[in-house]
């Protein structure tokens, strides 16, 4: 494989929209006990407390009552197999994906190192854009899908976010699949994606990735791809790990998310006051409904975790504080999972003087886990 290797080092004064604001997306402390079988639609308590600091004033709608399967319900004497709520990380366990059609759009950029396209793919009936770096020499390469942070959808264009890493690694001889996510730039709608905790955007990377496996484009080698992901990325990338283990070789996450969805539903969805009573309406919250919030935290599933993680955080982060990433790792520790971490003295959420490390950092992890 002929793989073009050229410094990245000036790309660290660039600018850093890869991250999530700090009004993103973000989750909390969910018990941390493994559970290996689908976690059924919760019934929420009638208790009108709530267990964060800010209270509710609007009394629980009626509560998301669990279905079973059409057949056990049909059987005399069958054993009633709870479907899981929709809403949940079991029910990206269950779901069939068919993440097909990535089509090169027209050339947005090309130079020594890479050619970049606007592209499009399918993530089940939507379409999603994003952005494909393909390196020039001779493929195929290794290919990495990029999950971005959060980002006002208002303002979010085509490629947005992750441009410094984008480069970066295109010119370390791998093909860049950066997603945009549903309703960012040229996706699909999907209306519903706020009150279902944006648990799409896992759907829409879980596509990218086979999309990329299915491309019969002779540059993209389908069987090495890697994931990584920044901020609300970083969560999105650890749904991705629990939902559908094997999927890729290995994954990294930049200033993650917490692994729990309560601390990210506390730090940032309740300061929609309308969008979170609506939610709380819907689910119950967190003392209503433990099962339901164990069901959206990437963290109850950590069971499931098969491939190397690496994480990177700064220790002066404050929109994701640096302890999420310890809670994370030593979660997965527990598990006897392979998962390391870097801790960057002063670094602040999009990464500055200590970018060029990380990165190199990362180089070397996907070169050892993605080689031929």
């Amino acid at each position: 494989m002929d793989v073009r290797r050229t410094p990245a080092l000036f790309l660290a004064l660039a600018t850093a929209l890869a991250g999530c604001s700090s009004a993103g997306d973000d989750e909390a402390p969910a018990a941390e006990a493994p559970v290996s079988a689908p976690v059924a639609s919760p019934t929420p308590a009638t208790s009108a407390s709530a267990a964060s600091p800010a209270p509710v004033t609007s009394a629980p709608a009626a509560p998301v009552t669990p279905s079973t399967s059409p057949s056990a319900a049909a059987a005399p004497g069958a054993t009633r197999t709870p479907r899981p709520n929709p809403v949940s990380i079991p029910a990206l366990m269950e779901k069939e994906y068919d993440g097909r059609g990535l089509k090169l759009g027209r050339v947005l950029d090309r130079n020594s190192a890479y050619t970049r396209y606007y592209v499009t793919y399918k993530s089940g009936k939507l379409t999603i854009s994003g952005i494909l770096n393909v390196p020039r020499g001779r493929g195929p390469f290794p290919a990495l899908v990029l999950a971005h942070g959060h980002i006002d959808t208002d303002i979010y264009v085509n490629g947005q976010g992750l441009r410094r890493e984008q480069d970066y690694l295109a010119r370390e001889g791998y093909v860049v699949l950066h997603t945009d996510y549903r309703n960012h730039a040229s996706s699909s709608d999907d209306p519903r994606n706020e009150v279902t905790l944006r648990l799409g955007y896992t759907e829409d990377v879980v596509n990218a990735v086979l999309a990329l496996k299915k491309s019969t484009l002779k540059s993209i080698d389908g069987e090495r791809v890697g994931l990584l992901g920044r901020s609300m990325g970083g969560g999105v990338t650890l749904n991705t790990l629990v939902a559908q283990p094997g999927l890729v070789d290995a994954a990294v996450v930049f200033a993650s998310v917490s692994s729990s969805t309560i601390d990210n539903f506390n730090r940032w969805t309740r300061q929609d006051g309308e969008l979170a009573e609506r939610i709380l309406d819907r689910y119950g919250t967190p003392k209503q409904s433990p099962e339901f919030w164990r069901g959206v935290s990437p963290r109850t599933y950590f069971d499931r975790v098969t491939e190397p993680l690496l994480i990177h955080h700064g220790t002066s982060d404050s929109t994701c504080p640096i302890r999420w990433s310890r809670t994370t790792r030593d979660a997965l520790e527990r598990r006897g999972k392979d998962v390391r971490m870097y801790e960057y003295e002063g670094e602040e959420h999009a990464f500055g003087p200590d970018w060029p490390l990380s990165m190199r950092r990362t180089v070397a992890f996907f070169d050892r886990h993605l080689a031929a």
